[in-house]
């Protein structure tokens, strides 16, 4: 099998980018979502409007990030093989995983506590710390990380395999004649969908009004993580085998897919509420309606978004370049931060309009300012975007075209 070598493709990092400061937007609005608290504090400006903050971006984020992982996957395994990749990857993806783990979770404990000692009046609240088990082990927002190394884990071996007994690349071609197909028309979309939306329909505590479960706690991610994120995965890997064919087919349908997506969700939020709703339904097919309407879209919102960015950034942008190139730091470092400044305004009589537009722009600034004066031009840049920023060189020229993956 041959690989030609793929150009950068300046929009799926811009993709990529808006993925992961989604997630930054959607952690801050948490505090501000009423009724039951799902998150460390409540800010005493709590509104219903909130909340779509949260509920809009966690219908497809990650499935947008996943998905163009998958599509970097392979376009890197053409430029590095099966061994280079695995190493990259290892250094990059598992290597951070390990190594920044244990002090982004003192940090957040840190703030936990603080925010409990704050809400029970100056003195810290008594209670038990359960030993960690594989079944609770908080890997908090770096699940994405772990899952990416599941995702490696299996593809790369399975690569390997089909190599060795499929010189001829003979499911490489039924792949892409199936993929050529499906990106043509809506087939596609609605069998992507269809795995989680049987999933959605009969696990048996199924929350609909928080869509995919975050796989955040426990080295088992549920199943249901794993079909939504493993065939997003999945579906930018294929997609990376018919890149002119797909990427046209995502541009031609943009408008129509945002369409989609935006009406699913509208009917979403009409039909469970604003706020969190903690009561699942029965398993059944009474589900069906909810279950067809949020995987459908979530897919529309990923190849709409990605198709309307393969329009609008057809060129290098440099600020998008830049925060490209940024996003992984931000999104690494963000959550003790955004946590703290939740903490410290909750009490404060602002309103939220205010408040949080103040924790964002705070934290952005903060994670900005520090990858570029102790990450872009320096080791830990090396290590995490695959070269370090040259201030000599030209911009497209100074991380390799995969280094986004």
């Amino acid at each position: 099998m041959s690989f030609t070598p793929s150009p950068r493709i300046h929009a799926l990092d811009a993709v990529r980018a808006l993925a992961l400061f989604l997630g930054v937007v959607l952690h801050a609005c948490m505090s501000f979502i009423p009724g039951i608290p799902i998150w460390i504090v409540q800010d005493s400006q709590a509104e219903a409007a909130f909340s779509l903050g949260f509920f809009v971006p966690h219908i497809f984020r990650m499935v947008l990030f996943f998905m163009i992982a998958g599509y970097f996957a392979r376009m890197a395994l053409g430029r590095r093989g099966i061994l280079g990749l695995a190493l990259d990857r290892a250094k990059r993806i598992a290597l951070p995983l390990v190594s920044l783990w244990m002090p982004i979770f003192a940090l957040i404990v840190t703030v936990v506590i603080w925010g409990a000692i704050k809400a029970n009046g100056g003195e810290a609240p008594q209670q038990e710390t359960p030993p960690l088990t594989a079944q609770n082990f908080p890997l908090t927002h770096l699940w994405f990380l772990y899952m990416l190394v599941i995702f490696y884990a299996v593809a790369l071996p399975m690569t390997a395999l089909v190599r060795l007994i499929d010189r001829s690349d003979l499911s490489g071609r039924m792949i892409d004649a199936v993929t050529g197909l499906l990106a043509r028309t809506p087939l596609g979309t609605l069998l992507l969908a269809a795995p989680l939306a049987a999933w959605f329909i009969t696990t048996p505590m199924w929350m609909s009004w928080f869509g995919i479960p975050t796989p955040d706690t426990g080295l088992f991610p549920n199943t249901g993580a794993l079909i939504a994120y493993g065939t997003a995965f999945a579906a930018g890997w294929a997609a990376h085998r018919r890149s002119d064919l797909v990427l046209t087919a995502w541009k031609r349908a943009w408008h129509f897919n945002l369409v989609i997506a935006i009406g699913l969700t509208a009917w979403l939020v009409m039909t469970l509420g604003v706020t969190p709703n903690f009561m699942p339904v029965g398993p059944g097919m009474d589900r069906l309606p909810v279950a067809a309407a949020y995987t459908l879209a979530i897919w529309t919102w990923t190849f709409g978004l990605t198709g309307a960015a393969l329009v609008v950034f057809s060129r290098e942008n440099k600020v998008w370049r830049y925060l490209a190139d940024a996003s992984y730091w931000v999104y690494l470092m963000h959550l003790p931060l955004v946590m703290a400044l939740q903490v410290a305004l909750s009490d404060i009589a602002l309103p939220g309009l205010l408040k949080l537009p103040l924790i964002l722009a705070i934290s952005f600034a903060l994670l900005l300012g520090t990858y570029q004066l102790i990450v872009r031009h320096t080791w830990l840049g090396g290590w995490l975007n695959g070269r370090r920023a040259d201030k000599n060189r030209s911009e497209s020229a100074r991380i390799p075209a995969d280094a986004s993956a």
